[in-house]
């Protein structure tokens, strides 16, 4: 029997991952009753990434914890046993606030209560995807949330956010959470970006968060402060490691105080979700997301997934709201064909509302053009 693997990310702002499995299923259906269809949603860390684990079977766990600017709000994690899975962008996440951006006083405090909360349940590996923080605090949040001490020339906690470190003097790791001593902690992180400087945190990601030109300098150099800290704290400095910039600095805490280790996020959930052995033996893999383009080909998740295909021999067509990549980018992407919403609606508005019956269609499609 032919075995398809349909492994897609979300299609932003219109269909989960899962919503459009479903659809190409019912598509290759119509036309090939007798398949073996295996559906994997996907993610790579950034939104999207607990309900792809809660797809796998990961349970979803419900507690309130803080948002980037201090609310109290409800979320949720996935745990699996001593698995778990947590987002950032779920609870310190930049969406979170629309357009009131906060950029100096935004803080990562709530990624480090769900950690917690995870923790304190019996994790003991933890997967945290860290894409569309709020925050540039250098994850002194996080810390503070884990049980650390981030003090000023006082003795006094500091303030919430990247402002909070222009005051830092002094950090206390004596009261970290005890079960970070046997956790294996994995961050799911996609960019290379050191600390400080002109590729760190606040430069590079700072303007996204709204801060200004001289909020940016203000936040490069708190960042640098709060490094020294913790420099002098644990013994190491590690603000250059690669990876230390991503999500605000959490990248950077994470390594420096949790003893945690930054992976590739969509190889990361990938094993989460048992996709590298549902892959094995399959005839045909079909992956996408909302827009095929060259951001698509520098480890977003279609272009993880057309690896992972590649290297088990398995064709792979992709699908997408809308292909902005020519011949050339779909075969650095690893994939025979592509499939647009774009390319079968009439227009804009139906490939937004209608993307589900469409997907179907593109189902058939496929189908038609790789399984007949």
């Amino acid at each position: 029997m032919t075995r398809v693997v349909i492994a897609p990310d979300k299609f932003k702002g219109t269909l989960t991952a899962a919503q459009v499995a479903e659809a190409l299923e019912r598509g290759l259906r119509s036309v090939v009753t007798d398949l073996d269809v295996v559906t994997v949603p996907v993610a790579d860390g950034g939104d999207g990434t607990l309900a792809a684990a809660e797809h796998a079977g990961f349970r979803r766990e419900t507690l309130t914890a803080t948002d980037p600017v201090g609310r109290t709000i409800d979320t949720a994690y996935v745990r699996d046993g001593e698995r778990a899975v947590v987002e950032m962008a779920e609870v310190s996440g930049l969406a979170m606030l629309g357009d009131d951006l906060d950029p100096m006083n935004a803080s990562s405090r709530g990624l480090g209560e769900v950690i917690a909360a995870a923790l304190d349940a019996g994790a003991r590996t933890l997967v945290i995807g860290i894409g569309g923080s709020a925050s540039t605090d250098g994850g002194a949040g996080m810390a503070q949330a884990l049980g650390a001490r981030v003090l000023d020339s006082n003795g006094a906690d500091i303030a919430p956010g990247g402002a909070g470190l222009d005051d830092v003097a002094e950090l206390d790791l004596t009261g970290l959470h005890r079960g970070l001593a046997d956790a294996e902690l994995l961050f799911a992180c996609d960019v290379d970006n050191p600390l400080t400087g002109e590729r760190g945190a606040a430069a590079v990601y700072g303007p996204q968060k709204g801060a200004s030109t001289e909020q940016v300098r203000e936040l490069d150099a708190g960042l640098g402060r709060w490094a020294d800290v913790v420099a002098k704290a644990t013994g190491a400095d590690r603000h250059d490691v690669a990876g230390a910039g991503a999500a605000g600095g959490v990248g950077f805490a994470a390594v420096a105080l949790l003893g945690a280790e930054l992976r590739p996020g969509a190889e990361l959930l990938f094993e989460m979700v048992g996709l590298p052995q549902a892959v094995v033996g399959a005839d045909l893999v079909i992956t996408g997301e909302g827009a095929l383009d060259e951001q698509t080909l520098h480890g977003k998740a279609p272009a993880a997934v057309a690896k992972l295909a590649a290297a088990q021999g398995v064709p792979v067509v992709a699908v997408c709201g809308v292909n902005k990549l020519g011949a050339d980018g779909l075969s650095r992407l690893g994939v025979r064909r592509a499939y647009a919403l774009m390319d079968v609606a009439r227009d804009q508005d139906e490939a937004m509302t209608q993307g589900d019956r469409l997907l179907e269609q593109i189902g058939a499609q496929v189908a038609g053009f790789a399984l007949l």
